[in-house]
């Protein structure tokens, strides 16, 4: 069978591909034709585009650029249409994905949405929408299944496809030696995937080289972005930037200092003690605040519904506070013990690997049908 799958980010990449080989594990004459990113062209299929032509974050930053968001979704569905698949599979990515939705499913396709937009945070309208044009809803949380149900969606849940993605290497001298790493015990720095998450957040924790001598801090740098775009926050200082190895940064670090997003959830599955910070424009986060509804930003917290990780968010982020935070889960400080207990609480909850196969084998079976 014909599948295609749209990604627009860096998680999405990842959690596609996964599904991917599910799929095929299920379906081995699966053909795929995607707008998505490296892992999905690694499984196989025809990339149309890369998600790097199509990321754009925050309310302001969509606002500038809907010329070619437009451009995209023109293209998009046009090359659907030449395509005619059995089944369109959109992976997260809302604000594009749920046109797409309503697009496919009009014109008569199959439409899966695979981790569910998070309507329950903000935008609870698109629950509509997702009933109307969707014929098969896939979450990756626990919490979900009530939240749905109680909106007349009976959505599917596996378990969380982060879980399957987790790398097995230990901690060991060859990943320090690799990447040229001193002795001193590494803080992790995730500072987003998009420019603008960067922009915004990085400074702030490279202000933590000052205050922690005894550490080294590494950036886990985001496969969307190339140097240039961290060149100008690192230049003079000895701060390392390190691409592609994120999970085995973070396996290798004693903490982390983590912008909201997939990344809180995959440091805590992970076992990394962390601090969750987030800045952005401030005509992002002033819209944002007018619509989000939801005690937390971090997945952590709402997956636990309890503040596990510190979050600092937009002015409560500065170089002291960070550091405040961040000290006291550093080791020996009772902070880090009581954070791993809870993720081991979170770990459980979340269930054991497999989540991306059970997925790809309920589009596959519902796809036949």
């Amino acid at each position: 069978m014909k599948y295609y799958l749209i990604a627009g980010e860096a998680s999405g990449d990842l959690h596609a591909s996964n599904l991917m080989q599910g799929i095929l594990q299920h379906d081995p004459q699966a053909q795929f034709r995607f707008f998505g990113g490296d892992l999905m062209a690694s499984k196989g299929g025809e990339l149309v585009k890369h998600y790097r032509e199509m990321s754009f974050m925050g309310f302001w930053e969509v606002l500038v650029n809907l010329r070619q968001i437009s451009r995209n979704l023109n293209y998009c569905k046009k090359d659907i249409a030449q395509y005619k698949p059995d089944a369109v599979i959109l992976v997260d990515y809302p604000g594009f994905n749920m046109r797409i939705a309503r697009f496919a499913k009009q014109a008569g396709y199959k439409v899966f949405y695979y981790i569910a937009p998070k309507v329950w945070a903000w935008k609870e309208s698109r629950v509509k929408a997702l009933r109307k044009y969707v014929d098969k809803l896939l979450i990756i949380f626990p919490f979900e299944v009530d939240y749905f149900k109680k909106h007349g969606i009976d959505a599917v849940y596996c378990g969380n496809p982060l879980v399957d993605s987790l790398v097995e290497a230990e901690r060991d001298g060859a990943f320090i030696q690799r990447n040229e790493l001193g002795t001193k015990p590494i803080i992790a720095l995730l500072a987003g995937s998009r420019v603008q998450e960067v922009k915004h957040n990085l400074p702030v924790m490279i202000s933590l080289a000052g205050k922690l001598s005894a550490y080294q801090l590494v950036i886990a740098g985001a496969p969307s972005l190339d140097y240039s775009v961290y060149e100008p926050y690192v230049k003079g200082s000895e701060v390392k930037i390190i691409f592609n190895q994120t999970q085995e940064l973070l396996k290798h670090s004693v903490a982390a200092v983590v912008t909201s997003g997939t990344a809180t959830l995959e440091a805590a599955l992970l076992n990394v003690p962390e601090v969750v910070c987030y800045r952005g424009s401030l005509a992002s986060m002033l819209i944002a605040g007018m619509f989000i509804k939801v005690k937390y930003i971090s997945l952590v917290n709402l997956i636990m519904n309890a503040e596990v990780v510190r979050e600092l968010i937009q002015f409560k982020l500065n170089s002291q506070t960070l550091f405040d935070e961040l000290s006291s889960v550093l080791p020996g400080q009772p902070g880090r013990e009581k954070m791993l207990n809870n993720f081991a609480q979170l770990r459980e909850i979340l269930g054991d690997k497999g989540a991306s196969n059970r997925f790809a084998e309920a589009i596959v079976e519902s796809t036949k049908s």
